[in-house]
């Protein structure tokens, strides 16, 4: 039931609300895993890193929003339930308990490499389809990088 109707082919709307619901998943996922860490990370680099993982989490929460806006827009509802995001996410799993901060730091870059990946599939198959939502992942991909880089940068 679409209780917004797409101005998009029924085609180009099912490629548009799936790479957007991936997208969803992936970014509530991602902004999780940052929390989790955020709160277990211990070593002499706590702070930092601690610091820079809710630099994460506060973009992936405004992309999620950007990306859930997106497809209601179009007439689609989003789902970020808990049990969706954890059937359905792109990204590993993170250990459980304190977290060394090399190892937040290279579960963070492996975190965010596997988006990377997957917002870099969806810009492709959104070119023709919808290329405002392949603006927006654009968008998302250029922040998530740059974190990729950090986080890079922060264990040499």
């Amino acid at each position: 039931m679409y209780v917004v109707k797409s101005p998009l082919s029924e085609a180009d709307l099912k490629t548009v609300a799936d790479a957007l619901q991936g997208a969803l998943v992936d970014l509530v996922d991602l902004s999780l895993i940052a929390k989790q860490i955020h709160w277990n990370v211990v070593g002499p680099r706590f702070r930092s890193v601690h610091l820079q993982l809710d630099e994460v989490v506060d973009t992936a929460r405004k992309h999620s929003d950007t990306v859930a806006e997106r497809a209601s827009t179009l007439g689609v509802s989003p789902d970020g339930r808990a049990g969706t995001v954890s059937r359905t996410s792109g990204i590993g799993a993170v250990p459980e308990g304190w977290v060394k901060d090399a190892d937040a730091v290279g579960t963070l870059v492996d975190a965010l490499a596997a988006v990377i990946t997957r917002m870099r599939e969806r810009v492709e198959v959104t070119a023709e389809a919808d290329p405002v939502s392949q603006d927006i992942f654009i968008g998302i991909t250029a922040d998530l990088e740059k974190h990729h880089w950090m986080f890079q940068a922060e264990n040499g």
